[in-house]
């Protein structure tokens, strides 16, 4: 049994936790009485659901294989990957154009992170475990960006209904808010396993101050230079995938990196006082970064 390292009680973080994995899991699986009505009534739809649950099943099983995440952490992503697809793609467009694309690039940016410098991390005890990411974790990392897709299919299926909007979710805040928690979820987990392999001595964000590798709200430069160079990566890809222009492509990009350094704040705050564990600390940084998207697309394209 390994030793507990947090400044959070175990039993808190645990419990925080599985609260993160059942509610974000719950509120997932909302749409999917919808999608199943529109295959219903649109054989064009039924198609694209159907190449999409293989999709989404594929790369649920590749994740799982690689020992990238857990079972249950592997049905949790190919969930989200099917609401990704059938929430972003363009009619008459192949599914890989959509935000499958930046998902995809996310994944092979943050697996390769992981697995870089891995012996020095087990020396440091910071290394992922060998089963790969859990439920609660990808939850934490992607729980936002699908609860984005979650949004503009109610707003859709409300629309439908004739009325004027739950709560005036425009159809342009999906892909930049999608694209915010992409960007933040991929320089997150970057910038923190390259920092830790390769950037020696972080500092706290707070007081500049030399703590030791894998301390709450400790960064490096390197780490944080290959975070946010993933996230302009990530960006890039989502702008083709989505069919975004370049403003509002910024727009998500500089959320995900606004939430990177909100991550790294609550870190070196709320986490170190024991108040919030590592998951739900992810998950408010990326549910940030959405939400300054937002903010941004509204001070500078007027949606």
């Amino acid at each position: 049994m390994a030793e507990w390292r947090k400044v959070i009680p175990e039993g808190r973080d645990r419990l925080q936790s599985k609260v993160l994995v059942w509610v974000g899991g719950l509120l997932l699986v909302l749409p999917l009485p919808f999608l199943a009505t529109m295959a219903i009534h649109s054989a064009d739809f039924r198609m694209l659901l159907f190449i999409a649950i293989g999709i989404s099943l594929t790369f649920g099983v590749l994740v799982w294989v690689l020992r990238a995440a857990t079972p249950m952490a592997a049905f949790l992503g190919a969930l989200i990957c099917l609401l990704v697809i059938t929430g972003s793609v363009y009619k008459g467009l192949p599914p890989f154009r959509s935000g499958l694309a930046p998902l995809m690039l996310l994944f092979v940016l943050t697996f390769a992170a992981t697995e870089a410098g891995r012996r020095r991390k087990v020396q440091l005890g910071v290394a992922e475990g060998k089963r790969g990411r859990n439920a609660a974790q990808i939850i934490a990392n992607l729980g936002a960006g699908g609860l984005v897709m979650v949004g503009g299919f109610f707003e859709v299926f409300d629309s439908l209904c004739g009325h004027g909007g739950l709560v005036g979710f425009s159809m342009f805040a999906v892909p930049v808010g999608l694209l915010a928690a992409l960007c933040e979820a991929t320089a997150d987990t970057v910038s923190s396993e390259i920092g830790q392999a390769f950037g020696g001595t972080p500092v706290m964000l707070t007081t500049f101050r030399r703590v030791e590798a894998g301390t709450d709200g400790a960064v490096t430069v390197l780490g944080t230079i290959a975070g946010i160079a993933g996230a302009a990566v990530v960006a890039g890809v989502g702008m083709w995938g989505m069919r975004m222009g370049f403003a509002a492509a910024a727009i998500g990009f500089a959320g995900g990196v606004m939430g990177l350094f909100f991550d790294s704040l609550l870190g070196a705050t709320v986490e170190r006082k024991g108040w919030l564990g590592n998951d739900l600390v992810n998950f408010s940084s990326t549910v940030f970064a959405v939400v300054a998207a937002q903010v941004l697309a509204v001070v500078f394209l007027h949606v």
